[in-house]
């Protein structure tokens, strides 16, 4: 407790309230509760006159540089986690297993793998039994696709795949083989004309046979009687049986006055017909509505399934929704009310903005009359609609309200775990310090360590600085250290001992971002300002994100270098057009301001030579920004957005890439165009088949390259044999015949290139890099490279590989490929590069463990590889750490690195074997050790 003697300038530090024109609410991000630059300094002589007047609050200071507190489950030991969840996974009951998958992905959350947390939704909804689960679980699929988006989409149309059937949705069971099926809904809509109708044809005339029998008593109302069949009516029910049969009146009488029952004579003769064919769907939905009224007076359960399930089918719009809700709620329908919260849930983000909506959701008497749903699928049901309200940025009482309502139908530790935390970070948000640190403490005392950052932040919120610091210091030394908890404590420490903490956090894990900018804005004030640049593009070379791209455009702008600024804010408004740049404070045209003051405005011609030019340099942030401009000049040309979008996966922002191709899909001129993007829309859920069959279709339509390089992309996806090889070739042959430009060919004469090489033409391989080099697409020497190294050309291809890391912004990449190619040595520090470069990196972490191991130097070896699992938990490090625990002998540690690999991937053929095995040889170390051999 060396810093002890700072407690005095602890306590006079403190962080002091903006002025009321600097305040403004907070621009956080989907995971985040601070905003995202909101800081601002006075401007220093350095800023030239036009930057100044784009730059009204100055520059961004260390002094309210602050991290954000993340609003997800963040366990203290992620891999002893992920162990623990695979082996209660497969050991749970049938009940039990969905919600098992829910909760891993609450945990898996921190990850931020998109496609990981959607095969978590999947499996919660293979396993989901009762129909509310299912209808929340098939609406958030639906969500997370986001297939709100699409224009002329309905929320309620079927898109084929039954997982997120609006119809299969209402059938109680689970089936095991729902995420792999597709629904009927599109053949019952060519027999039924549409889902819900009133009107239904008849397969059969047998149906109606019933229909013939003579009547033999009759139902009265006032004047009016439904002649009925005795016995059909009395099989309807044990009460109807008693009055019909028994020893009341009504059996030895042929009419019965029902006048007083308050039924409708349309509504008994209704009961008459369904009596004898066992049919509701030829009755008008108010008629339908008595019929269930009866049904639930004389216990008539099939004809009250039948009504249900009726009234359930009408569903079909908000209005319908609205109105049957109420009824669904007094009855205790839990098939009518399922259908009613499911056009509320596929309604999503829209429906949070419903008045009426959020007053069903938000009101304690609904809270009430919910319950008989379950607190499990109710827990289930706020979590969806907490997570919907935070990525859209809902106001805050709403927000507590929902979180408030998981709160209380929580009913695990993680469940109430993570309803506090997040409950804390929006009170947090508001500036409600005293009671979002209660609501932090309660969390921590349920086990969420992290939770305790929320305290700690509290306390220096609050004036308690020394209170926050040694809070994170009693963290540390209670934990194995993590990253996080670093840079939590240097927000409270000092000088030196801030950059130390600072160093250590980035040490341990590199992906957290607020070092890099604090120490980016700290050399900028202290006028380091080559300095300040290179710690910010060391972070954007491999962490590309918005907020770190607006501190780079920040720092440009504050020196007057407004071109590369308006470059970072394209590259920004690409990655979240709807991102409030500088905290929502910078003048709203700045963009357009910077544009005029650049230069003069670039023909469509010149902005594909500058964007040919950054691709080929292999500049990815360049080239979005290229983009950018070119849409803003025309925002109509969805050819645009779909580059946009292959840049954007390009830097592993999959969320953002999506929208722009959702967005290219509303633009569409054309069938055949939007085939191809639902093609890849498709390819990205993983449906490989449904993706080749719309890329046929548009093929079909009209030939063009994006069709067939689609189709040629999903074929070699696949394990294929020297036929479908040889037909690969020839579709990107085709693509290759068909108009486009330079950059799309050169990514197709790539592709060529590889399939060449996968089926063992080398030659022709060599040819196809080599002409898409010829077109300036450098990532060729790569492949190059590749087919000169299989030839045991090993000179020439390391200088291909020289060659690309010599031409390209962004060489991580190219550093850790060249590895392959050189001595031991040389390898090593083309790999330590790559680290520097690109810390994210696994594969350097990798190799340099099994360097180790080769060297007999187990410890070092797992030492190296729990560097990575510690930011992140991938399958490959996790398998190859238990490969190392057990050629070391240490079984329990190596099982369970494998448990934590297969909760990544349960299918992972390799992990399952040494699974096996380590669980084998731990067993049979057991037995051994307690003498039962």
């Amino acid at each position: 407790m060396r810093n002890l003697k700072l407690f005095e300038r602890f306590k006079s530090t403190q962080i002091h309230a903006f002025n009321s024109q600097q305040d403004s609410p907070s621009t956080s991000s989907n995971n985040n509760v601070t905003p995202r630059i909101n800081f601002f300094g006075h401007p220093k002589s350095i800023t030239k006159s036009k930057s100044r007047s784009l730059l009204p609050h100055g520059f961004p200071t260390t002094e309210l540089l602050e991290p954000p507190l993340e609003s997800y489950l963040k366990p203290i030991d992620l891999v002893e986690s992920l162990s623990n969840l695979y082996r209660r996974i497969e050991s749970s009951s049938e009940s039990e297993t969905s919600m098992l998958y829910l909760e891993q992905y609450a945990v898996l959350r921190s990850l931020g793998d998109a496609k990981l947390l959607r095969r978590c939704l999947l499996n919660a909804r293979r396993h989901a039994i009762d129909v509310p689960s299912k209808v929340v679980l098939s609406a958030w699929l639906r969500f997370d696709r986001r297939e709100h988006e699409l224009v002329g989409v309905d929320s309620m149309d079927c898109n084929g795949f039954a997982v997120e059937c609006p119809k299969t949705s209402l059938t109680h069971g689970y089936d095991l083989t729902v995420v792999d099926k597709d629904c009927d809904c599109s053949a019952e809509y060519e027999d039924n004309n549409s889902f819900g109708s009133d009107d239904i044809k008849i397969s059969s005339a047998d149906e109606f046979s019933g229909l013939d029998e003579a009547s033999d008593f009759s139902f009265c109302i006032g004047s009016e009687k439904a002649k009925c069949v005795r016995w059909r009516i009395a099989a309807l029910s044990r009460p109807f049986e008693a009055m019909l049969y028994g020893s009341f009146v009504e059996s030895r009488t042929c009419e019965i006055d029902f006048s007083e029952n308050g039924i409708s004579i349309e509504a008994m003769l209704a009961l008459n017909i369904y009596s004898r064919i066992k049919r509701v769907h030829l009755f008008r939905v108010e008629t339908v509505f008595e019929l269930l009224l009866l049904a639930s007076k004389f216990c008539c359960d099939d004809l009250k399934s039948a009504c249900e399930a009726r009234l359930a089918s009408s569903v079909t719009n908000l209005d319908k929704a609205l109105t049957f809700v109420e009824y669904a709620l007094e009855e205790r329908t839990k098939l009518l009310l399922s259908a009613c919260l499911q056009v509320f849930l596929r309604e999503l983000p829209q429906s949070l903005q419903n008045p009426q909506v959020m007053r069903f959701f938000c009101s304690s008497e609904a809270k009430e009359q919910l319950a008989f749903l379950g607190s499990e699928c109710l827990f289930l049901l706020y979590y969806f609609l907490s997570q919907v309200g935070m990525e859209e940025k809902l106001t805050t009482e709403p927000m507590l309200i929902l979180l408030e309502r998981t709160r209380e139908f929580a009913c695990t530790n993680w469940q109430k775990a993570l309803s506090l935390h997040q409950m804390g970070c929006v009170l947090f948000q508001r500036k409600d310090y005293k009671a979002a640190q209660f609501h932090f403490r309660l969390a921590s005392s349920l086990g969420h360590v992290y939770s305790l950052a929320g305290v700690s932040r509290t306390e220096y919120k609050q004036g308690k600085r020394y209170s926050a610091y040694k809070l994170m210091n009693f963290l540390i030394s209670s934990h194995k250290p993590h990253g996080w908890m670093y840079q939590e404590r240097s927000l409270y420490n000092v000088g030196v001992e801030k950059l130390k903490d600072l160093a250590t956090a980035t040490e341990l894990d590199p992906s957290l971002t607020f070092p890099y900018k604090y120490r980016a804005v700290m050399k900028f004030e202290q006028k380091q300002i080559k300095e300040a640049f290179e710690e910010i593009d060391r972070l954007i070379l491999f962490k590309p994100s918005p907020e770190c791209l607006e501190l780079r455009a920040w720092l440009f702008l504050a020196i007057g270098d407004r071109e590369r600024c308006l470059r970072d804010l394209r590259a920004v408004l690409c990655l979240d057009p709807n991102y409030a740049v500088f905290g929502g404070r910078m003048r709203d045209d700045l963009v357009e301001a910077l544009t005029a003051q650049c230069s003069e405005v670039e023909s469509e011609a010149d902005c594909w030579v500058r964007l040919y030019e950054r691709w080929s340099a292999v500049d990815d942030v360049g080239s979005l920004a290229v983009v950018h401009q070119m849409l803003q000049n025309d925002p109509n040309k969805n050819y645009l957005r779909f580059r946009q979008s292959l840049l954007l996966l390009r830097l592993n922002c999959q969320g953002a890439a999506m929208r722009c191709l959702r967005m290219a899909w509303n633009l569409a001129t054309s069938e055949a165009e939007r085939l191809v993007y639902e093609g890849w829309l498709l390819y990205d859920m993983g449906y490989v088949d449904k993706t080749l069959t719309k890329a046929e279709k548009a093929i079909s339509i009209q030939r063009s390259f994006e069709a067939f390089f689609l189709k040629a992309y999903v074929l070699a996806d696949k394990n294929l044999n020297a036929d479908e090889i040889s037909c690969d070739v020839q579709v990107l042959e085709e693509a290759l015949k068909c108009p486009s430009d330079g950059l799309r060919k050169g990514q197709a004469l790539n592709n060529l290139g590889s399939i060449y090489i996968n089926s063992g033409m080398l030659d022709q391989a060599e040819t196809a890099y080599k002409n898409a080099l010829e077109i300036k697409h450098t990532r060729a020497h790569q492949g190059l490279a590749r087919v000169y190294f299989l030839k045991n050309q090993r000179k020439e291809a390391l200088e291909e590989m020289t060659k690309l890391i010599e031409k390209a912004c962004s060489k991580a990449a190219a550093y850790e490929k060249r590895s392959e190619y050189c001595e031991r040595e040389k390898a090593k520090e083309d790999l330590d590069m790559a680290t520097t470069l690109d810390p994210l990196r696994t594969y350097p972490y990798r190799y340099r463990a099994a360097v180790l191991m080769d060297d007999q130097k187990e410890t070092e070896a797992v030492e190296e590889l729990s560097k990575a699992i510690a930011f992140r938990p991938e399958l490959q490090t996790l398998h190859l750490r238990a490969a190392f625990h057990e050629a070391t002998g240490n079984m329990s540690l190596a099982a369970q690195d494998c448990e934590a690999a297969l909760c990544l991937d349960p299918n992972h053929t390799e992990t399952l074997h040494l699974y096996s095995r380590s669980k084998d040889q731990a067993s049979s170390i057991d037995n051994t050790i307690f003498g039962l051999d």
